[in-house]
């Protein structure tokens, strides 16, 4: 169907009328050729994506959009940003080789608590427990969203509470040291990316906890916090926040307030979505693209016409 509406021409009608849009992508991990994780973009996946994008799209970096939302300068047509979560060293080790041979640049959100070695990201040890022999009936790949979505209106005590109670049960305990794939960058790997000219690196908070689950000054240590460790392990000042989770009902309002008094340029979110001329720049809504390896699939998204089908849905709905 999808192949059917590519051939057809549609595709590039929506990428012509959404021109003036700019597009955000959204990954998180990815793996060596041929890999084959279901949490992972795969090497051929992104140079497939990378072929793509250079085809119709101009590349930009993250910073340059939020600086000109801010000065309202007037947007390019078909500008792209990537954008990378957490700090996994999946994103060195697979993508940067690739940034550089497409010359395009990226911002990758980083947990500074992850870089520091002092914990691994809570998000992939429930991944961890689901992959393990005896994981229980409700972590299978038919219930872990749901999972997922119940851990996330959790406060991070409760919500490790409950991953050490599920690790026990299952006659286990969580690694000290996340496994290979759940690896961090150093910071020496970091520096390296940045001091290419590719690669920004961004906040992603301390400890990625979902914000509306603690208090005004919880959140604004971990805005703050994560700023000053990053910039003090990098060397350079960082401009760019991402949201844990990202969605609504993850952040509430004051904590964008926050992100701004912080010291960020510009943030980003979950939400799906293009960036108008209009878009609060602490608000940037994003396209997820890691699970699209298919150029058809890929393309649905990045040319728009899953956003003009999103809105005509959302118009019959409302009738």
């Amino acid at each position: 169907m999808l192949r059917a509406l590519r051939s057809s021409g549609v595709f590039s009608v929506t990428r012509a009328l959404s021109s003036g849009m700019p597009r955000i992508l959204m990954y998180h991990n990815f793996s060596g050729p041929h890999g084959t994780d279901p949490y992972a973009l795969n090497v051929e996946g992104i140079r497939r994506q990378f072929t793509y994008l250079r085809q119709h799209f101009q590349v930009v970096t993250l910073l340059e959009l939020g600086e000109r939302l801010a000065a309202r300068r007037k947007l390019d047509r078909n500008m792209v940003a990537l954008t990378i979560d957490d700090g996994r060293r999946s994103c060195y080790e697979f993508l940067f080789p690739l940034l550089k041979e497409f010359a395009m640049p990226a911002t990758f959100f980083v947990v500074s608590s992850f870089i520091r070695g002092e914990d691994w990201i809570w998000t992939d040890k429930v991944v961890w427990l689901s992959e393990q022999p005896n994981a229980p009936p409700e972590l299978g790949a038919d219930k872990i969203e749901g999972v997922f979505g119940s851990l996330n209106r959790m406060r991070p005590e409760r919500r490790n509470a409950w991953m050490e109670a599920m690790a026990a049960s299952m006659g286990l305990a969580c690694p000290k040291v996340p496994p290979a794939k759940f690896a961090p960058c150093s910071w020496s790997e970091l520096q390296e990316m940045a001091a290419s000219g590719w690669m920004e690196i961004g906040s992603h908070t301390v400890t990625h906890p979902i914000l509306s689950t603690v208090t005004d000054e919880e959140s604004w240590d971990e805005l703050s916090r994560s700023r000053s460790q990053i910039e003090e392990g990098m060397g350079r000042t960082v401009k760019c926040f991402c949201y844990p989770n990202g969605m609504p009902g993850d952040y509430r309002p004051i904590q964008v307030l926050q992100v701004e008094q912080a010291g960020y340029a510009c943030s980003v979110t979950a939400e799906f979505g293009m960036v108008t001329q209009a878009s609060d720049r602490y608000r940037l809504p994003r396209i997820g693209v890691a699970r699209k390896p298919d150029i058809p699939q890929f393309a649905k998204y990045l040319d728009g016409f899953a956003y003009y089908q999103e809105k005509l849905e959302a118009t019959l709905r409302g009738r």
